[in-house]
């Protein structure tokens, strides 16, 4: 086994601890599979460093982010993640910038533990969240500005209705995305609900993108819209206490989005001759 296989296994070896990779990865090419497998172990690499390195995770994601850094300069990596990452960025002609933003997000997140209005948090989901879409607009060749501006929306939707429903897991290891003006104004019960109602417009935009994307990014993309939403009438559903629970998506719920998801995919025609727009 060389090198690349070795990191490939590597990568392989992450991504089985996400779900939602195996419901996906059956619509794939190979290719497209395996450039999204790698993608994968380098945010969860990141993720990692950040939230398990306790007080070394500033000096461990600043010499992540050098490497990181180093490879799209041409430098070969040494850790397995970056040297399988390397041929999938080199081969779809991937920019430096939503790597290196994803890192920044998580160097943030070292020393900001709350967020005061809406502009500052707005402006981490761009670092946090947005760019993981573009990494995946990258692997298809959706590089038009349109679809990159409602990926964005999709993600940072997606990522304030996670928000929104992880509150009583984020307290625990001293965070909160809840904005400190909306709960200084009305309490937490409040703010949960402004990020529930700014995420569900966001996450509506994944409809104008999914008739940009073929078949199956399509599903992919629904998928992320459904089950956002899904998440936001879960905590609705609590009346925005998460607080005091996690409110969880049922099985039966996720088999019916995922039909939901394949049923409205297949419905969709397909625009990808917008692709390569600036």
């Amino acid at each position: 086994m060389n090198e690349l296989q070795t990191a490939d296994a590597y990568c392989r070896l992450l991504t089985r601890h996400y779900e939602n990779f195996a419901v996906v990865s059956s619509w794939l090419r190979s290719d497209i599979r395996l450039d999204l497998m790698r993608i994968y172990a380098f945010c969860r690499t990141t993720d990692d460093l950040g939230d398990e390195s306790g007080s070394a995770g500033l000096e461990r994601l600043t010499r992540w982010r050098d490497e990181v850094a180093a490879m799209f300069e041409g430098a070969a990596p040494v850790h397995p993640a970056l040297v399988a990452l390397r041929e999938t960025v080199t081969r779809r002609a991937m920019p430096a910038k939503p790597f290196l933003d994803l890192i920044e997000a998580n160097i943030q997140d070292q020393h900001v533990a709350t967020y005061e209005s809406w502009p500052e948090l707005q402006a981490y989901c761009m670092l946090s969240a947005a760019p993981v879409g573009r990494m995946v607009l990258g692997v298809f060749g959706l590089r038009s500005q349109t679809a990159e501006e409602l990926s964005d929306d999709v993600c940072i939707g997606l990522q304030l209705a996670n928000h929104a429903q992880d509150v009583s897991r984020d307290v625990k290891i001293g965070r909160t995305y809840l904005l400190q003006s909306d709960i200084r104004a009305n309490g937490t019960p409040y703010a949960v609900r402004q990020l529930v109602e700014r995420a569900r417009p966001l996450l509506a935009s994944g409809r104008e993108l999914e008739t940009m994307a073929p078949l199956p990014l399509r599903l992919q993309l629904s998928l992320y819209r459904l089950g956002g939403l899904a998440i936001c009438d879960e905590i609705e559903a609590i009346d925005f206490r998460t607080d005091q629970q996690r409110p969880h998506v049922s099985n039966f719920k996720k088999v019916s989005i995922l039909l939901r998801g394949l049923l409205e995919s297949l419905r969709t025609t397909g625009k990808v001759h917008d692709a390569t727009t600036a």
